[in-house]
């Protein structure tokens, strides 16, 4: 175990201790036309999607409270109508008049 660890250091040792980089040009460092597209496609993205996220933020109500506005009950009566539930589940028929089928 000891030499393998010895043979990683000296292995990660040579790499690291390389002088100088084998490509030196006068292009060496500099961002190519590629990179130039991959920066622009990314602002892209980006702004579509805050695009659609001002949309969607759009649809959204002013505040969720839970009292609903005088405006809303006004507008159509089933907004505010709450089924009522069934009171004993083990009856034959529940209180609304309907019957159960058997089964």
């Amino acid at each position: 175990m000891n030499g393998v660890m010895t043979l990683g250091f000296e292995l990660m040792t040579g790499v690291l201790a390389q002088e100088e980089p084998r490509q030196t040009g006068p292009d060496f460092g500099k961002a190519s036309p590629f990179g130039l597209i991959v920066v622009v496609l990314l602002l892209i993205g980006v702004f579509l999607l805050v695009w659609s996220m001002n949309r969607h933020l759009r649809k959204l109500p002013e505040s969720f409270d839970e009292t609903p506005d005088e405006s809303d009950q006004a507008g159509d009566g089933a907004a505010g109508v709450v089924a009522e539930p069934d009171l004993d589940p083990g009856a034959e028929n529940p209180p609304d008049g309907t019957k159960r089928e058997p089964g």
